[in-house]
């Protein structure tokens, strides 16, 4: 996910302003109701308005917090949101700004997914829906093309692309494989080819006039800065807390409801996602689609695109699908009772996000004092870049296997759906020859699927 894509500069700079915990605050709020567009958009929004707007982070730290959390598993855009929040204030400011990021839209993922099982089947939402489908398989392969197009500049990280696309395609090797291989390809190559590697985002800032030491967060009084430097004390203490926060739920669930209930179920499975997708929500989605809909049968493949669609249409990361999931499987589980669903519902979708979220606040709290302290080496670099080119090959791999589920829903021996087709045709050529925005196409899309459907 080549860091370039993601800075704007259609702002000119301005002059650093002064930084305040109430004034990040209502920045973070803004954010959450805002964060169209996916991660992409999301990080840009955060350029446009941390560096070259407030001048509240210097454009080199922005891109080496980029970087680390392109790294961690999870949501990247959350873990960069809760990187800067900590860099300007501290654990209360990374907790403020990673749970505003997504807590508007969990409330309203979590309105759109009871109103989608208490009202789906009516004809114009199925309408709807059926248009949003073929869209989000437009998003999904338009991201891989512009990615690929920043990511790839070399024929070695087209390697590692298709490798990690025929690993994942034909040979169903486990994901982490995939990025551990590349990682260690990435800082092998990087003894012999050590060029390949450089991001130049030094020179890149110059080139746009941005000057990476009129931060606000620079100029401040080292006092105020003293949580940067990293502290193996500190650390083991946040990887303590964390599991602590993590466990005691879980155990609870488990010692009251038992081992094979669907809440400590989920709790277990998406704490693994959690853990083991590199690469953001696409690389996410290939894993949960496989426990939820294969391994669990908490729902169906229809009703995983129809939460994809839902998941593009709301603010936040695209990963809070992992909420309608959890949703619609309490909900279809119904265990409180058949007049409870919607609260089983509720808690499912609770359960799930929790425990989704949570290691990406540990694994922030916990790196970034150290990479605060190694912004300047290349053996964090070069696996970086590997794994961002195997990512591409991953997002390639989700774009074709969703394309067979909207464009032959009976099977691939059957004749593919005409409407579908037409609709994803439309759409990649709104996404990639006339640049629209991705909100005006799902908008698009959806009212064609009315009309068509």
């Amino acid at each position: 996910m080549g860091t370039e894509k993601f800075i704007s500069n259609s702002l000119p700079a301005s002059s650093a302003t002064d930084l305040s915990f109430k004034a990040a605050f209502y920045f973070w709020l803004k954010l959450g109701f805002i964060s169209f567009g996916g991660p992409a958009g999301q990080i840009a929004i955060m350029h446009q308005e941390l560096v070259e707007k407030r001048r509240w982070i210097s454009e080199d730290r922005f891109l080496h917090a980029l970087n680390f959390c392109m790294m961690l598993p999870g949501p990247e855009a959350q873990q960069l949101a809760t990187y800067l929040g900590w860099l300007m204030h501290k654990t209360k400011g990374g907790l403020v700004a990673g749970i505003l990021f997504i807590l508007p839209s969990f409330f309203i993922l979590l309105g759109l997914s009871a109103a989608y099982m208490v009202w789906g089947q009516m004809n114009w939402i199925q309408g709807v829906l059926f248009g949003l489908k073929p869209c989000i398989v437009a998003v999904v392969i338009s991201s891989a093309y512009r990615i690929g197009l920043k990511t790839l500049t070399h024929w070695f990280f087209s390697a590692i692309a298709l490798f990690a696309f025929i690993g994942l395609a034909f040979f169903s090797l486990p994901f982490p494989l995939i990025i551990l291989l590349s990682a260690f390809c990435g800082l092998l190559t990087s003894h012999f080819r050590p060029d390949l590697f450089e991001a130049g985002s030094s020179a890149q800032s110059t080139s746009r006039g941005i000057d990476s030491t009129q931060s606000y967060l620079d100029k401040r009084a080292q006092s105020e800065n003293e949580h940067l430097a990293f502290s193996t004390s500190k650390c083991v203490r946040v990887l303590i807390y964390g599991l602590m926060i993590w466990f005691i739920p879980f155990l609870l669930l488990e010692y009251v409801l038992g081992w094979n209930h669907i809440l400590t179920q989920m709790a277990w499975f998406f704490t693994k996602a959690s853990l083991l997708t590199f690469g953001g929500a696409y690389s996410v989605l290939p894993y949960v689609y496989q426990g939820a809909i294969e391994s669990h049968a908490w729902l169906t493949p229809t009703q995983m695109m129809d939460g994809l669609a839902l998941g593009e249409t709301t603010p936040g990361p695209l990963i809070m699908v992992v909420t309608f999931v959890g949703f619609v499987a309490g909900y279809g589980k119904a265990y409180l009772g058949e007049g409870a669903q919607i609260i089983s519902g509720a808690i499912a979708a609770l359960v799930v996000t929790w425990y989704t979220f949570l290691p990406s606040f540990v694994f922030v709290f916990m790196g970034a004092p150290w990479v605060e302290s190694t912004r300047s080496q290349l053996v964090l670099k070069a696996p970086l870049k590997a794994i961002t080119a195997a990512v591409v090959g991953v997002i390639v791999n989700l774009g074709f296997y969703f394309a067979i589920q909207v464009l032959w829903p009976q099977g691939l021996i059957e004749t593919p759906n005409l409407s579908s087709c037409l609709i994803l045709v439309l759409a990649m050529l709104g996404l990639l020859y006339f640049k629209r925005n991705a909100i005006e196409i799902i908008v698009i899309s959806a009212a064609l699927g009315f009309f068509i459907k």
